[in-house]
């Protein structure tokens, strides 16, 4: 009956394809799980269902990561409401446009793309930097936010994987350095770098999308339809009435977070950068900056401290919808491992394959595990434990088979509904979450469908 795993998560797709409503559908899919767990135990399978299903919620805040996780998306509710609010935003797009840094659709996107690709120290942070900087110009430009959210999300990760000098590389680290694999770790590691190929297909999508100003399948829709209309969406013309003031409004904030996010990283690595916890001190770095924001404002004589407390929890408000998803997101995830979903999909597609499937279907049970169960991290966790006793037994290379995986928590991820990293990106560029799904997939699929044929390719020229 193992077998029986696979359902939430497909209860969870099929009612986000029916209803279109993530939040129902988190919650049907994690009450399925819990059905499925008391089954095991319990004879009042209903009752105790229901009991696993709060305790189950409850319990995403046992985790310090997860809470740091909740924290910092509220928090960005706030930080995002004051900057807005300061008529910064609307002072540095003037100022752009004027110095011809952003006077065209390209020059926006390569802004954005350039943004995340040098905040590489965490994801989160690039993603939220991004959008921030750039979200009104997409509007002034009559570019749709699901253009930003594809450029953002196919950016961050994609870097922070590629570049390793961060906690991405720091936790996969971690993850190898229980094993044996006849060299060390660290070379391992950087051996996936040039293998990882749907993160390398990733940026040179976002570059031609950048390049070429062309969209495909859902998006270009989606900014038809924004040109047809004439006008930006309907909740992004709060944005467009506030008046410009003062960059500075928009840019200390912004440089503070970036700036004390390097900090951060140093001090909880014991100063180690690349031994830094990314959930703290993109907390910590967004709590310095939502603080000055608030004083900046409050000195400045704009808003009165009511005021700024109004602003502030307004701007929460406005991201409880996504940070709802994320909650229940996580929740799902930690049913769906304790249920053993992630270890049945990754032994059924992986068991009696040849030598040079192994590693193409690696990167497929990857991408499965990590689209069920929306966490990448968990893939790396759940599939490293299984490539590596390939690598040894069966003389495989190293650095094919662990970039082989990475890639595929990845494409996973950027296909899932319900990753914490896709609604995060969903918030920073003020796009509908399912919109953003709907509307990346399409490029997902394409990059994906590539790195699959590239591993294959790959395996037959180091294997067969």
């Amino acid at each position: 009956m193992e077998w029986l795993s696979v359902l939430p998560p497909l209860i969870a797709i099929i009612v986000v394809l029916w209803r279109k409503e993530v939040i129902i559908a988190l919650l049907v899919a994690v009450f399925s799980s819990e059905l499925l767990l008391a089954s095991q135990e319990h004879s009042n399978v209903v009752f105790y269902a229901f009991i696993g299903f709060i305790e189950r919620i409850i319990t995403v805040f046992s985790s310090s990561g997860n809470t740091r996780l909740l924290i910092f998306s509220l928090l960005i509710g706030a930080l995002l409401a004051y900057v807005r609010n300061s008529g910064g935003v609307t002072a540095l797009v003037n100022k752009l446009v004027r110095k011809g840094v952003a006077k065209s659709k390209r020059q926006v996107g390569a802004v954005t793309m350039l943004t995340g690709i040098v905040i590489f120290i965490e994801s989160n942070l690039s993603m939220l930097t991004a959008g921030l900087l750039t979200r009104d110009l997409f509007d002034k430009f009559k570019m749709s936010r699901a253009r930003l959210a594809f450029i953002i999300d196919s950016t961050s990760a994609p870097i922070c994987i590629l570049i390793l000098l961060n906690g991405w590389g720091a936790y996969v680290l971690g993850l190898l350095n229980n094993y044996e694999l006849g060299q060390s770790s660290i070379s391992v590691l950087w051996g996936t770098i040039p293998y990882n190929f749907y993160a390398i297909i990733a940026i040179l999508m976002v570059a031609y999308t950048v390049i070429t100003d062309k969209t495909y399948g859902p998006m270009k829709r989606s900014e038809l339809m924004l040109h047809k209309q004439n006008v930006n969406h309907e909740q992004y013309l709060q944005e467009e009435l506030i008046q410009p003031t003062k960059v500075r409004f928009m840019l200390v904030p912004l440089i503070s977070m970036i700036c004390s996010m390097f900090f951060f990283m140093y001090w909880t690595g014991n100063g180690d950068i690349t031994q830094g916890s990314g959930s703290k001190s993109v907390l910590y770095a967004t709590c310095f900056a939502l603080v000055i924001a608030y004083l900046l404002l409050l000195v400045s004589k704009r808003y009165s401290h009511q005021e700024l407390v109004k602003v502030g929890f307004e701007g929460l408000s406005e991201l409880l919808p996504l940070v709802t998803i994320v909650l229940f997101s996580l929740a799902l995830g930690s049913s769906l491992k304790e249920l053993g979903t992630g270890l049945y999909i990754a032994s059924f597609v992986g068991e009696n394959l040849p030598l040079i499937f192994i590693v193409p279907m690696l990167f497929v049970i990857g991408g499965i595990i990590s689209f069920s169960t929306g966490t990448s991290w968990g893939t790396f966790a759940i599939l490293i434990p299984i490539g590596v006793p390939l690598i040894q037994a069966l003389g495989l290379p190293p650095s094919l088979v662990i970039a082989a995986i990475l890639g595929g928590g990845i494409f996973g991820d950027h296909c899932s509904p319900i990753s914490d990293t896709t609604c995060v990106s969903a918030i920073a560029s003020g796009c509908d979450l399912l919109e953003h799904v709907k509307t990346q997939l399409p490029y997902a699929i394409f990059g994906g469908t590539f790195a699959f044929i590239a591993y294959f390719i790959a395996s037959y020229l180091m294997i067969g």
